[in-house]
Formats: structure tokens, sequence, C-alpha cells
């Protein structure tokens, strides 16, 4: 059985720290998710051997025990030693007189999201026994591991700014190796931003040793909209007003991330780049979603094109009078 290394499968450092972990994992199963690489065979392998990367690195007990593992591992290599004569036995966390080992039935993320597939056999020689272990009923002592919760998932959903808005609805097809395939209908609340984590409570891997589930989280990723430009609750365009509108006063229809546009009074004389604040038509506030930011317009002047020889005339007896 060939070794894996972890660090390598997230093109992390050993001294990476759980947050450079997390991004190289977060970056890594956006690429190679199964639903951006349908019927590629090639990807679905990789997207299990990030997540399995990732449930050992992310974890203090397993990463400790990894790195143990593969100091030793790499003397038996370099000292010619075959992959099939490597003694496992001191490594099974199921070790001790009279001890088995049993594999933890735990799905990855591929699984959870319908990919398919299991943890490699490599993982499961290494850390299979760590959910189960047991008292012999013949009176020899046997180790429990103690009960521990499942590994948490993350996945990124795009959502558009008016969805945003709006709030909106996901549907995610479940399937794991205790429960049939289920679809869930998860709601993302108004004024959801770039990095908002919607909770899915009991969704994530199952627990060891009859511990509780993990928990599955949307990590959310507003669309650009060529419209507007997002600041928290606050939204900022631009409106093409007309010279004549500009100089004399009028109304314009200003777009609004609701997806209605709202009517904006411009007074007379208003200058180019001048900027109006429109108050509470902005984006909902996440945990308060009755109360919203505003929105600022600002004025983009449109300069008349092909004039005709009549208004060229006007134009000059206009640029005379302000001489």
């Amino acid at each position: 059985m060939e070794y894996k290394d972890y660090y390598h499968i997230l093109g992390v450092g050993r001294s990476a720290t759980d947050k450079e972990i997390k991004s190289a994992y977060r970056k890594l199963a956006r690429q190679y998710h199964p639903d951006r690489n349908p019927d590629n065979k090639q990807a679905e392998e990789k997207f299990k051997d990030i997540n399995e990367a990732y449930e050992v690195l992310s974890d203090s007990e397993k990463r400790k025990l990894y790195d143990q593992f593969g100091s030793e591992w790499g003397r038996f290599q370099q000292a010619g030693g075959r992959p099939e004569d490597f003694d496992w036995g001191q490594w099974s966390t199921g070790q001790g007189s009279g001890a088995y080992t049993r594999s933890a039935s735990v799905e990855d993320l591929s699984d959870l999201l319908g990919g398919g597939g299991a943890f490699s056999d490599f993982f499961q020689q290494l850390f299979g026994g760590m959910g189960y272990t047991r008292n012999d009923p013949w009176g020899s002592t046997r180790s429990r591991a103690r009960p521990r919760q499942g590994q948490n998932y993350e996945q990124p959903v795009q959502i558009t700014l008016q969805e945003a808005y709006q709030g909106a609805a996901r549907i995610l097809q479940t399937s794991g190796a205790t429960s049939s395939q289920r679809r869930l209908e998860v709601q993302i609340p108004r004024g959801a931003d770039n990095g908002t984590r919607v909770r899915i409570a009991g969704e994530g891997a199952p627990g060891y040793g009859g511990g509780p589930s993990g928990d599955l989280y949307l990590v959310i990723d507003v669309q650009p909209d060529p419209r507007f430009e997002r600041n928290g609750e606050d939204i900022h365009t631009h409106v093409a007003v007309e010279l004549y509108t500009a100089l004399l006063g009028g109304e314009v229809a200003v777009p609004a991330p609701s997806g209605r546009s709202v009517m904006l009074r411009i007074p007379p004389e208003t200058q180019n780049g001048q900027t109006f604040r429109l108050k509470g038509k902005g984006m909902p506030i996440l945990h308060n979603p009755d109360t919203y930011g505003d929105l600022y317009a600002v004025v983009e002047v449109e300069l008349p094109q092909h004039l005709t020889a009549q208004e060229r005339k006007l134009f000059e007896q206009l640029r005379g009078m302000r001489k």
C-alpha cells in the first residue's frame, strides 16, 4: 500500500497553518468538484483525495499521528523496504493486547453531494480503528475510542446580487452509506454577502464511535453585477443624465438591487460626477433584513451627438452669451 502525501495533495507545506490548509482545500474542492467536472473520472478521484487530505490535516489528532507515521514511512522507504512489508500494526489506532480494528463508515464530500466513493484503503489502514473498539466479552479489556463529531464540510454556492437582496433557495441532492438519496431545500437569507456561511446541521460526515454527524456549510459567493458596486449594505451605481436634464433639472430612473428602478430628482445645474444618496434603497442587513443600506447614484452627464445645423447654431449663440 503506497504512502499518500496529504500535504502534497493540498499543495501546502508541512508547517502550514489551519487557515492555510483550509484555504487550499476550499480552492481545490471548488476546482475539482464533480458538478464542475461532469463525467471526468480523473477530476472525481482528485476530488476524493482532496477531501481525504483535508479530513486528516484539519484534525489536530489525525495530523499529529499522520506526521509521526510519515517520518517512519520515509525512513523505511529510504532503507529500501517494500510497501507491503511495512509494519502497520504499530500505527493502528486499535492496537493493544487482543485488540482489533474496524474501518469507520465515514463518507467524503463527494458522497454527500452525490459523487460517490469512500476514503482510500490507506486512510482506513491508518485511521480505521479510531471509531470502533469495545470490551472483550471474555474479560480482556479493549480500548474504546471516545465518541467524536463527524467532519464539517463546506460547499461553495453562487448567487446573483438580486438573489442576495431577495433571498434565495437551493436544492441539494444528498446521499450516504446509511441513508437513501434525498433532496434538501436550503434557504439563503436576505443580505447574504461573499463569505456568508449557511449552516445545515447534521449534514456533514457521520460521527465516530456514535458521535453526532458534522454539519454542512454553504459558503456564499455573490456574483458581480456590472451595474452595481457593493460596499457592505450600501450600493453604488452610475446613472446617465442628458445634458438638458442636468442643466434644467428633471427626473431620471436609477437601477436598484431590488430589480426595480427608483426615480431620482435632478436639480438644475447638476454637475457631472455629482453623487446623490437614496436612503434605504441599498441591500438588506443580513441579521436585520427589515433594515436597508443606502443607494448612491453617481451622475454621468451625456453630451448630445450628431448635432443638426440648427442645434449647433444655438449652442454657438449660447457660448457667445456666456462670454
